[in-house]
């Protein structure tokens, strides 16, 4: 490595360990060493226990509630930058607020755009996430954002499944043009589900578009919280005669009842990636790791190149994605992404 080259060092924040354990492994590395002192009031203070003066530097943390997480990440940047870091790239695989992305009725904050300003004010110079809640949160932020998809963990397990008959679903008309990218890449057909809402996370009412008779259905979503949606969608879907019905969603809050939701269900499968750690185990929920798609992206940045883009859109993705014993034929993408 060149002198003008800075050393990558990572660190995680405390609720991520698990899984930055395993993008530091991915990428090479060890996981730097962070201490958090507490006070009795509640109060914590990060402090790095090495230099990290001149380095490159990944912050690992996903933001979920409570908001203790995002405040880690937030102290973390802030005493990276106060060290005298050259790079400090925020590593958040599950941006959480994000649903907070515009004002759907007066006098309700932009939380998703707050967290963006917070970020960078405290230091970020980089951003790297997966599966934004809606696309254009990257532009609430001034610097650059990496958007990873989970389309490139998801595709090669879907494959490996052999279903015949396979029907992709939208739990929601906001998912259609996830589904539908889906549908392009796997050759199968798409329904929609069209829901009302009482209040957040309350389904007063449900209805399918498209037909799902015989079908093997996986639902596509970037979130499943309280499994509400997904487990009345799975049922619903079932009761018109589906085959099998399996769900796929990037980020596993599974907050409330949503475990009992999901083991009471028709749901055959519930497959998720370990973007934010698991409350406990379910039978049917499978868990697949996202470090090696995040390593792959810090790897590329360490060296100072992000030719190789597994973040572009998942149209274009979806057009140049080969698969081999479920990973990247790198030599063979190089000539397509090389700018």
């Amino acid at each position: 490595m060149s002198k003008s080259t800075p050393v990558a060092k990572i660190f995680s924040c405390t609720q991520s360990t698990v899984l930055a354990e395993k993008i530091a492994k991915s990428f090479g590395s060890n996981l730097g060493q962070v201490n958090f002192s507490h006070y009795s009031d509640g109060e914590f203070q990060p402090s790095f226990e090495e230099s990290v003066r001149g380095a490159r530097l990944f912050l690992i943390g996903s933001t979920h509630p409570s908001s203790e997480n995002l405040m880690e990440l937030l102290l973390m940047i802030d005493a990276a930058k106060r060290a005298s870091a050259r790079h400090i790239t925020a590593v958040i695989p599950y941006f959480g607020w994000a649903r907070q992305d515009r004002k759907d009725k007066p006098r309700v904050p932009i939380g998703a755009k707050l967290i963006a300003k917070l970020l960078e004010s405290a230091g970020a110079t980089r951003i790297i996430t997966m599966d934004l809640h809606a696309d254009q949160i990257q532009g609430f932020f001034e610097k650059p954002v990496d958007h990873l998809y989970a389309s490139t963990i998801f595709i090669p397990y879907i494959q490996s499944l052999n279903l015949d008959e396979l029907t992709i679903a939208s739990p929601d008309m906001g998912g259609s043009k996830r589904a539908y990218a889906y549908s392009k890449f796997l050759e199968s057909n798409v329904v929609v589900c069209y829901k009302q809402r009482k209040k957040a996370n309350v389904i007063d009412h449900m209805e399918l578009i498209g037909e799902v008779e015989g079908k093997n259905v996986v639902i596509v979503d970037d979130m499943v919280d309280t499994a509400g949606t997904l487990t009345k969608a799975a049922d619903l879907m079932m009761e018109r005669g589906a085959k099998s019905v399996r769900a796929i969603c990037t980020h596993a809050l599974l907050s409330g009842n949503a475990y009992e939701r999901v083991k009471n269900s028709k749901l055959k499968e519930l497959i998720v990636t370990d973007s934010i750690p698991q409350k406990k185990e379910s039978k049917k929920v499978n868990v697949l790791t996202c470090s090696n798609l995040f390593a792959d992206v810090m790897h590329n940045e360490a060296l100072g190149s992000l030719r190789l883009k597994p973040f572009v859109m998942l149209e274009r993705f979806l057009a140049y994605y080969t698969v081999g014993k479920n990973q990247y034929i790198f030599q063979q993408m190089k000539s397509v992404f090389l700018n």
